[in-house]
């Protein structure tokens, strides 16, 4: 069955990625003057002039800087650009009786990040501005009947750009291809609610080494004086669910 899949946040690195990866057959990556979240009559434009069965919803600022630093922006961006988005689709379902599937990709930064190992069940309670905003949109999301939350953290292992990294930072942090394979399989699933994609808990110093053997181990601390939010001590995540339904 073609689906016709409206992608957001096409010039992000994921975005860009999944447009690349060539799995997505009827994908739709609108550039921002057609389609900028942020506009609802962009939005509203948009959905009416195209027929759409599934929205991957990757636009957001997520450079966790920029939102500590422009607060303003990431609620414009990642809550009010969502809202937008969602309230299009209510519409839609609701006059046509269209049941749009809406994939939202989250973080792993709505969890504390303190003790790791967090389920799908466990407490939400972000620590960042980021993390706030993206919370914020998930309960969005969940106003819709067909939604998927996908909690994550991704990198690209082509593309480290870092010289060191942290022996006391946890997380499960999933290799970007890994991502969109994820992301392919979840469009064609009837999964639907919470979902946690990661791999297994690691430290930042031990994930890149594998893929950026000269990268130099550092501490946390040494880390957390070079930028103002907090980072994070363990994120790692349960993936069970996921291993459960991808297997």
């Amino acid at each position: 069955m073609n689906s016709n899949i409206l992608l957001t946040g096409g010039t992000g690195k994921l975005g860009n990625s999944i447009i690349n990866s060539n799995l997505f057959n009827n994908l739709d990556a609108p550039e921002r003057s057609e389609l900028d979240i942020t506009s609802y009559n962009l939005v509203n434009k948009y959905f009416d002039d195209n027929k759409i069965d599934t929205v991957i919803h990757c636009a957001a600022l997520a450079r966790l800087s920029i939102c500590h630093n422009k607060p303003d922006l990431a609620i414009k961006t990642n809550i009010i650009g969502t809202e937008y988005l969602v309230k299009k689709i209510k519409e839609i379902e609701y006059i046509r009786g269209d049941k749009i599937r809406f994939i939202y990709i989250s973080t792993d930064g709505v969890y504390k990040s303190k003790r790791g190992n967090y389920s799908e069940e466990d407490k939400t309670e972000p620590n960042t501005i980021y993390g706030w905003t993206k919370l914020a949109a998930e309960y969005i999301v969940k106003r819709l009947s067909n939604h998927v939350i996908i909690r994550t953290r991704f990198f690209d292992p082509d593309n480290i750009p870092f010289t060191k990294s942290a022996e006391d930072i946890f997380s499960s942090n999933i290799p970007l291809v890994k991502l969109i394979e994820a992301i392919k399989f979840i469009t064609e699933n009837q999964f639907s609610g919470v979902i946690n994609i990661g791999e297994k808990r690691l430290s930042d110093y031990e994930r890149y080494k594998l893929y950026k053997p000269n990268i130099k181990p550092c501490s946390r601390e040494e880390l957390a004086n070079t930028v103002p939010f907090e980072l994070a001590y363990d994120a790692s995540m349960d993936c069970s669910l996921w291993n459960d339904i991808s297997t």
